[in-house]
């Protein structure tokens, strides 16, 4: 059970922990008085009350002492580094032979399991692929999955009310049997030779699944850049994914739920020296 007190002593009832929390679980009646608490069966464990006092004194059960860290801002990236970050991420699939080195992707992983998720539900997990046998059946199983698609859109029967049914994929077929003539050719089309994989997964229960999932990702994207990595978002396995209704990838690496998103990771052959614009920002302010 979730317990919250506060420590009147060392409160300076400077009502931060008030204002910031979600659940409207801390109270104040009028300013300098002292901070009371309601409904604790509400809280949602986010921690914003015990991070942001000033004086330690709002004491959680959630949150002992060792759970509690002073934030260096000193070293955190300034406006125009954090810019010329995401200017330098790129999808880069020219990579070397060599493994990424195990911290790396841990803290790629760390980073990933950082991100906000709704409701502070925490329902993000992960699975990494190194294992140069399972990277392998991943790509045959994307493959695989392409080929049935392909043969179900194709069949006679089917063909003439796929518009109706569904548009976009009136035109897939094409596109996937490029993919598949190129994998099957010898080419890694799916994975590009990539050393690991990052799949970000939930519980078939959570309502946010993918848009948590994809917040990780960015993170990992971001942390994976910085350390020099290059990544690529794994577009045609997560369609596989979303294709396949037996879920033999899922099950491949015994993982429960649903896979959101996926993350090929491998170290780069070289790196960009420039950046490209994009086109002119779309942006409406009301």
């Amino acid at each position: 059970m979730t317990t919250i007190d506060i420590d009147n002593e060392s409160c300076i009832k400077c009502s931060k922990c008030v204002k910031v929390c979600p659940a409207y679980i801390l109270t104040q009646e009028s300013a300098k008085a002292e901070i009371n608490v309601r409904n604790v069966q509400t809280c949602i464990g986010c921690g914003h009350c015990v991070a942001v006092c000033p004086t330690d004194s709002v004491i959680h059960s959630l949150f002992p002492q060792e759970k509690v860290h002073t934030l260096n801002r000193d070293i955190i990236p300034s406006p125009e580094q954090v810019m010329e970050l995401c200017k330098a991420r790129r999808s880069n699939r020219a990579f070397l032979s060599s493994p990424v080195p195990e911290s790396y992707l841990r803290q790629i992983v760390e980073a990933a399991h950082l991100a906000p998720t709704a409701s502070n539900g925490q329902e993000v997990s992960f699975t990494l692929v190194t294992n140069p046998d399972l990277l392998k059946q991943v790509s045959d199983i994307t493959i695989d999955t392409f080929e049935a698609t392909v043969k179900k859109i194709s069949n006679p029967l089917i063909k003439p009310f796929l518009g109706l049914i569904s548009p976009e994929a009136k035109g897939a077929a094409s596109k996937l049997n490029a993919v598949i003539a190129k994998h099957k050719s010898g080419t890694d089309a799916i994975l590009r030779g990539a050393k690991a994989i990052l799949f970000i997964h939930t519980p078939s229960t959570a309502n946010f699944g993918r848009q948590d999932s994809n917040l990780a990702y960015q993170n990992a994207s971001l942390m994976a850049e910085s350390l020099g990595v290059s990544q690529f978002y794994t577009g045609y396995v997560c369609i596989a994914i979303d294709l396949d209704k037996k879920k033999k990838l899922a099950k491949l690496l015994n993982i429960e739920g649903n896979i959101h998103a996926g993350m090929a990771l491998s170290m780069p052959a070289f790196k960009f020296p420039k950046y490209t614009d994009r086109e002119d920002l779309k942006l409406t302010i009301f």
